[in-house]
């Protein structure tokens, strides 16, 4: 394994979580974050989807005050991917964005697979994968299961 991916980290989780569980969800992701930096690990790879991929990337920005070494990477699926998103959280996107170390779109343009070429970057240049998942189907079950097949170590939040 190359140096850079022994010491990146990834995040994939569902895009809705319900309100109750966020503070929880929130504090464990700083925890595990954490964790990683003091295990050596520097790189955060998000991938900028609204919920919990938003969420991470926040987390890693706040830590970054405290550790100024790690870096946030966005691996992006297409520059239209807040395409029907709220203002708000266009916003968030948009004010996150800013603020990433680096910025990668593995599309140009939407196409039905960007987002599953989008996790696959992800997990591929990763060594542990930070989730948070509760349903067995969809894009977050289908990124842990190819995470575990490829021997990331995962540490799911949920």
């Amino acid at each position: 394994m190359n140096d850079l991916k022994s010491k990146t980290a990834c995040f994939t989780g569902h895009r809705n979580i319900p309100p109750e569980e966020l503070p929880m969800v929130i504090k464990r992701l700083k925890e595990a974050v954490s964790a990683c930096i003091k295990n050596g690990y520097r790189y955060f790879g998000s991938g900028g989807a609204r919920g919990f991929d938003l969420e991470a990337a926040m987390a890693v920005l706040e830590l970054k005050k405290v550790y100024p070494d790690i870096k946030l990477i966005l691996v992006l699926p297409c520059r239209e991917q807040t395409r029907g998103w709220s203002a708000t959280d266009v916003q968030k996107y948009e004010w996150i964005k800013a603020r990433a170390d680096k910025v990668v779109y593995t599309s140009e343009h939407y196409f039905r697979g960007c987002m599953h070429k989008r996790n696959r970057y992800l997990v591929d240049h990763s060594s542990l994968c930070i989730c948070y998942y509760t349903r067995q189907r969809g894009g977050t079950a289908f990124t842990v299961d190819y995470a575990s097949n490829i021997g990331l170590i995962i540490t799911n939040l949920a």
